[in-house]
């Protein structure tokens, strides 16, 4: 199969996405789960403890400042299905406006940040990395208010994990997911014009909407 910016934005527009087995297999396979992981975006939860972090951690949030950086980050792993040729298409389609990075620094080290793809008022994630202790963690509450002030209706994790679920990420059927696809890819939202807000925004915000 061969890839392109433009396959690739069609997939997510119908609600699949490619995989690899590995980083060294060059075979790609597309996935249409048959139950969707989505973190409701009213519904994203800020623990104590990350709440704590985020207060105090110490950490510099910024976008698309080295999108390449956070994808390579998220490949590091013993385990990960971005091979060479998915690698390059998703920086195209960074390169294209369709693919954003939030990074989380520490002083001038990239500790940790996710990426993923935007169509319309969708948020596709695609995966996130940390090298320090919550940094992912701290990446997502970052993310999602970028996209709640952006006017993003729907925040796809593709898969639900544990990690996600203790966030407030929930699974939904293909059915389902497919519906809200649909509505949201056809509703403006912006990504990169949203400011960086303050940890004391970031949490004065969380309260108000829990």
């Amino acid at each position: 199969m061969t890839l392109s910016p433009e396959l690739l934005l069609h997939a997510y527009s119908i609600g699949i996405f490619p995989m690899a087995e590995h980083r060294d297999d060059p075979e790609i396979f597309w996935v249409d789960p048959r139950h969707r992981g989505i973190i409701p975006l009213d519904g994203f939860r800020i623990t104590r403890s990350l709440a704590r972090r985020i207060r105090n951690g110490g950490f510099t949030i910024a976008v698309d400042r080295d999108f390449e950086g956070v994808v390579d980050g998220c490949a590091e792993r013993a385990e990960t299905w971005i091979n060479t040729e998915i690698r390059e298409h998703y920086l195209d389609l960074h390169r294209l406006g369709h693919a954003h990075s939030l990074e989380v620094y520490e002083g001038d080290l990239l500790v940790g940040g996710v990426y993923g793809v935007v169509l319309g008022a969708a948020f596709f994630g695609e995966s996130m990395f940390s090298r320090r202790r919550d940094a992912s963690k701290v990446a997502l509450a970052y993310l999602v208010d970028r996209l709640v002030q952006g006017g993003f209706r729907l925040f796809d994790t593709q898969f639900l994990t544990a990690h996600l679920a203790s966030l407030g990420g929930i699974e939904i059927t293909r059915a389902e997911y497919r519906r809200r696809l649909a509505e949201a890819i056809e509703r403006p939202a912006s990504f990169g014009d949203v400011p960086i807000p303050s940890a004391q925004e970031i949490m004065q915000r969380r309260t108000q909407t829990s």
